[in-house]
């Protein structure tokens, strides 16, 4: 009954007397025409029929695919072949009946309502077969999100996978229903612990801070350095990062990505999408997209995480409503980086680490893309950050953690970075990231040549 069955004879000629949305036939024919390929490269698919195309054909002949549907398919051919040999190279996407996701959400109740968006809305449920607690987020037919980007979810996370990439399970496509199946994050949007938390709720510390901004930072690394061609995320929001039981940060809704340039282009060109205050300006204004439009979002992300603030807030005055806006005088005089401390830190942060990371949100937030790091210098930058000095057996003048340390009370001289010392640090980190990209790559040519 789901509209991704086998490649049987029988099943194409059932699903030939279902009438589909004549919208999705272009975008469905493409899907199909690449999993065929794939079923060939790997015996592997993820089992959605082409008989759109073939019921579409009895009445004209079928359009060619879109140029977006075609870079979604060629980036699953190329990365499916760049997975050969590392364990990967399967699809492992399950498919669900609509009746099995209403059973594991008692037929999607409020009780089990978790999340809510322009998407639609997302439950916890429970897998009756394997009695796996997992996330099962139900597309909204008249919502933001539509079948494209449902197809463009299912082959990006059935193909990409990494630690801090959210695991699909499954999806359903039973008639005009769209459902995706998740791991379950129990701690959920890093939003819910970082903007506008309740007063009774313990607000993150900073090292947890570091470690959020460092995993998802790891997540953008793989699918720009890592994945074959590269993915621009396009969407990265804190809602968009989610938070396991220990505070592991995965990548969430890749309804947006979009495979980036390759060859000697150096953007691609996109309809602008995304979430206001998070977009990259070039991006905004000229509808070029690079992987330094995803490191532009990752810096709004970090000074989140550095003021406890919203990318946008009307409720602030005037130019405050626009959170880099606000920060961009700051950044520029390290005298007053601490003004832009969230309160609820209470000052409780080793001040060499704050400086960094606000000194690594600024370079991430360059309205220049060209001078903005790469997303693997700014892992190498965050990779200390995000240890707390007791973990590394050195003494930490921070030794309560819900009490604000004394040692704030320094003169504000004496209590941070100069200038030249935190540009230092930052292009020392930055420095040694490239020179280990460099020996790793020489290391793997002279492994490649000896072979």
């Amino acid at each position: 009954m789901g509209c991704f069955s086998c490649f049987s004879s029988n099943e194409k000629k059932a699903f030939k007397r279902i009438h589909s949305n004549k919208r999705e036939t272009s975008a469905a024919a493409a899907v199909a025409n690449h999993r065929e390929s794939l079923q060939q490269r790997t015996q592997y698919s993820l089992s959605r029929p082409k008989s759109q195309q073939e019921l579409h054909s009895r009445s004209q002949r079928p359009q060619p695919p879109s140029e977006s549907t075609r870079k979604v398919a060629a980036e699953a051919t190329h990365q499916k072949a760049s997975n050969k040999g590392d364990g990967q190279n399967n699809i492992a996407a399950q498919t669900f009946t609509f009746r099995e996701l209403a059973t594991a959400t008692k037929n999607f109740r409020s009780e089990c309502l978790i999340g809510e968006g322009g998407f639609g809305r997302v439950y916890k449920g429970l897998l009756n077969k394997t009695g796996q607690i997992v996330a099962v987020k139900q597309l909204d037919r008249n919502g933001l999100q539509g079948n494209r980007e449902f197809l463009v979810e299912v082959l990006m996370l059935s193909l990409l996978h990494h630690p801090n990439l959210v695991n699909l399970i499954g999806y359903c496509a039973d008639g005009d229903q769209r459902l995706l199946v998740y791991e379950y994050m129990p701690l959920g949007s890093l939003e819910d612990h970082l903007l506008d938390i309740e007063p009774d709720k313990i607000p993150l510390d900073w090292f947890t801070r570091m470690k959020i901004s460092l995993h998802a930072a790891k997540g953008l690394e793989y699918l720009h350095h890592k994945a074959n061609p590269p993915v621009i995320y396009r969407d990265l929001k804190s809602s968009n990062i989610l938070l396991d039981k220990e505070y592991n940060a995965k990548l969430s809704d890749f309804g947006l990505a979009k495979v980036g340039p390759t060859g000697d282009n150096t953007h691609v060109s996109s309809r602008v999408m995304g979430t206001y205050g998070y977009c990259a300006p070039e991006y905004q204004l000229t509808g070029k997209l690079t992987i330094k439009s995803d490191v532009y979002s990752f810096g709004v992300v970090l000074l989140e995480l550095i003021t406890g603030k919203r990318a946008v807030d009307i409720t602030r005055n005037g130019h405050q409503q626009n959170l880099v806006t606000w920060a961009e005088p700051i950044f520029k005089d390290p005298r007053r980086y601490l003004e832009l401390a969230d309160p609820l830190l209470e000052a409780n942060f080793p001040k060499k680490s704050f400086n960094q990371a606000v000194a690594i949100a600024s370079m991430c937030l360059q309205d220049d893309p060209a001078v903005r790091p790469l997303i693997s210098d700014v892992v190498t930058a965050l990779s200390t950050l995000s240890i707390a000095p007791d973990a590394e057996g050195l003494d930490s003048p921070f030794a309560s953690p819900t009490r604000a340390p004394s040692t704030m009370s320094m003169s504000t001289e004496d209590s941070i970075i100069s200038t030249n010392e935190c540009k230092r640090e930052v292009a020392e980190a930055i420095e040694w990231g490239s020179n280990s990209r460099t020996q790793n790559a020489r290391s793997l040519a002279s492994c490649g040549s000896s072979v």
